[in-house]
């Protein structure tokens, strides 16, 4: 509260994240960091592992950084929520029947569209896009081997600034014609 006397403005904490592991590291990145702590994206990581500690905070780096740009909404396919999955199934659905689809071609569809869907909003799902090609939970597996003891990615948060703020949508030609007429 100090800050909000010292720089004149009004300041709201609108939004916060705690993770925590028994045992293993939760990694942190700024993305567009102008000052120490201070960036336009912030991603927290927690993995659950009893290897080298240094590696785990590289790993958790990387993941973190992936996270930053792919924008993933939750952890794993069963974390999805079940509205959503609906959701998406209608929609494409709806398209598949408005194409002329037959019935049993339009599940196989729908099944694949789905996937689709998964590998880009659910973390482990989504390819990395360091290498483009391999998928965050076999990336996990992969440093498994390098760091020799099990590596549970156990949760994480993305915040953006000015994320989750509504604005007003305004029309300036609307608001111009208004006071054109008083």
């Amino acid at each position: 509260m100090n800050h909000v006397a010292i720089i004149g403005e009004n300041m709201n904490l609108r939004r916060t994240a705690a993770l925590s592991v028994n045992e293993g590291v939760v990694a942190t990145y700024l993305h567009n960091a102008v000052v120490p702590g201070l960036g336009k994206i912030g991603v927290l990581v927690a993995l659950e592992s009893k290897g080298d500690k240094l590696k785990l905070i590289e790993l958790g780096k990387k993941i973190a950084m992936h996270i930053a740009a792919a924008r993933p909404i939750c952890l794993a396919i069963s974390d999805v929520d079940s509205a959503l999955v609906e959701r998406e199934k209608a929609i494409f659905t709806e398209q598949s029947k408005a194409a002329g689809k037959p019935e049993n071609v339009i599940e196989k569809m729908i099944e694949g569209r789905i996937n689709k869907f998964f590998s880009e909003v659910v973390l482990l799902e989504q390819i990395f896009v360091f290498d483009n090609k391999t998928k965050i939970k076999d990336v996990v597996l992969e440093a498994e081997k390098e760091i020799g003891s099990p590596i549970k990615l156990v949760a994480f948060e993305r915040y953006e600034l000015g994320e989750g703020i509504e604005q007003e949508a305004s029309d300036f030609a609307a608001e111009v014609a208004k006071m054109a007429k008083q």
